[in-house]
């Protein structure tokens, strides 16, 4: 198995490692509120695969499909699933290694709208803006994996996840997320990796996509879901399980009563994962749910009242994490900016494993590539912040101190000149003083990562596949 690496993994671990939020007898209610939850109240399963494979397992079932899992059965799925979960890219160089603490981050799916990059006109989004997206993450090199990033209004709605998912694989050489409506489309984009990969067992053994599952909300397992959940756990294939859930809606306001709905629904798919197939790898969310504003009845992304709390509760369990960094802003401005990078920060303090939806605004619904450029420089900030400093003879520079005195200076020494280089150069943000930034044209933040994007959608080209491994990908697209 190929085990190179681009970059250290360490290069990864931003949190310090005595961050805790919750302590151990906070966190032992919350689980066992969660086992209440499931084994008293139970969910709704609306497979029916599903449901005998719990019903075999010892759940009880109530109502047709209410299913009452005990706690024993979830402990017995704890012990199988991964603690680690390696994600490999195109070329089986491991990319990530999900679990700990280590931080990965990309962008999300499906934005309905953009921002045109040429003329600033919000509109709706086209396969193209799914061809730029990618090739914008494939070459930002913050951005450790790629989604579509839009839904194509231009293409069949039968379809679209074809297009997606064949363009992702032929525009990047990153890991891919996948997200899909049903059965079918999870059978399709597995059946595209392996074609990729070369046949199901080298996708396998060198995993570069991972299925991302959400549900209709944490009491109700809708049947599409727990089906594309099934379909890829029975083939080793990682997934992360998202149910759905509003704090105030679809689930209680109080932070502790969503962190142990939100929790036990999660439990319900990693023992559902294991039934079908133990050892099969499963990411978790790591907060208890959006929240929505009750003034205007919006699901918010960035909203801060769950707090950090959710992530102590998933880290227990010792299974990778999912989280989203992002912005409720309409447009890429202070707020937009402001948001991103304190949802970044919230989630590397927190130690989650993979950070989707970078370059996210208004709360989903719009994509904007300049975000995403402004974002992927947002994180090179964040691990400078957070590397690890070097205390050794040479960085103390003692002698030099005493031989500079208090009446030198540093900026002509041999040791500045050494080592300047190493302090970080932005490419986005400004260090001008005034008269040079006005003589550049005065651009604004905006400006500078519109021209950056569009340099690199212009410019920037993946490794392409081989021509035969694109015909095959074009068979499944037009596949009925």
């Amino acid at each position: 198995m190929t085990d190179n690496t681009k970059n250290s993994m360490s290069s990864h671990s931003f949190r310090p490692s005595s961050f805790r939020n919750l302590n151990q007898d906070q966190l032992d209610i919350l689980h066992d509120a969660s086992l209440e939850i499931m084994d008293r109240t139970g969910m709704r399963f609306f497979d029916q695969e599903a449901l005998d494979l719990l019903k075999k397992a010892g759940c009880r079932v109530s109502d047709g499909n209410i299913v009452h899992i005990p706690s024993k059965l979830v402990d017995w799925a704890r012990s199988c699933v991964p603690e680690n979960v390696n994600i490999f890219d195109r070329n089986r160089n491991r990319a990530m290694m999900l679990g700990g603490d280590r931080s990965y981050c990309g962008v999300g799916s499906d934005c309905m709208s953009t921002y045109d990059v040429e003329t600033g006109e919000h509109r709706k989004a086209v396969l193209n803006d799914v061809v730029n997206g990618v090739r914008l993450v494939d070459a930002l090199a913050n951005m450790d994996f790629v989604m579509s990033m839009f839904l194509p209004s231009d293409v069949p709605q039968t379809d679209y996840e074809r297009h997606q998912m064949s363009i992702m694989l032929q525009e990047s050489t990153k890991p891919i997320i996948f997200v899909g409506l049903e059965k079918e489309s999870t059978g399709m984009a597995i059946d595209m990796a392996a074609a990729v990969a070369g046949d199901l067992t080298a996708l396998q053994q060198h995993p570069f996509v991972i299925n991302y599952v959400n549900t209709v909300s944490a009491f109700h397992h809708n049947g599409e879901s727990l089906q594309r959940l099934l379909y890829a756990a029975e083939r080793n294939i990682p997934s992360i399980y998202a149910p759905g859930s509003t704090s105030g809606t679809l689930g209680p306001i109080t932070s502790a009563g969503a962190m142990a709905l939100n929790n036990a629904a999660q439990l319900a798919g990693l023992v559902l994962s294991q039934l079908k197939r133990e050892g099969s790898p499963l990411i978790l969310c790591g907060r208890g749910g959006h929240y929505m504003d009750m003034r205007t009845m919006v699901s918010l992304y960035t909203a801060p009242d769950a707090g950090p709390y959710g992530w102590d509760l998933a880290r227990h369990y010792r299974i990778p994490t999912f989280g989203a960094a992002c912005t409720d802003a309409k447009v890429f401005d202070a707020q937009a900016a402001a948001e991103t990078a304190l949802t970044l920060v919230e989630n590397t303090l927190n130690g989650a494993n993979l950070i989707h939806d970078l370059g996210y605004l208004d709360s989903a619904m719009t994509g904007s590539l300049e975000l995403t450029a402004f974002s992927d420089e947002v994180i090179e900030w964040i691990k400078r912040y957070w590397q690890p400093v070097e205390i050794t003879e040479e960085t103390l520079a003692l002698d030099l101190i005493h031989a500079i005195g208090p009446d030198g200076h540093f900026l002509e020494t041999e040791h500045t000149l050494k080592h300047f280089r190493e302090l970080w150069a932005p490419e986005l943000f400004d260090r001008l003083d005034f008269e040079t930034w006005t003589a550049k044209g005065s651009l604004s933040l905006q400006e500078r990562a519109n021209q950056k994007v569009k340099e690199i959608i212009g410019s920037h080209r993946a490794e392409p596949l081989p021509s035969d491994v694109v015909a095959r990908l074009e068979d499944i697209v037009v596949r009925r």
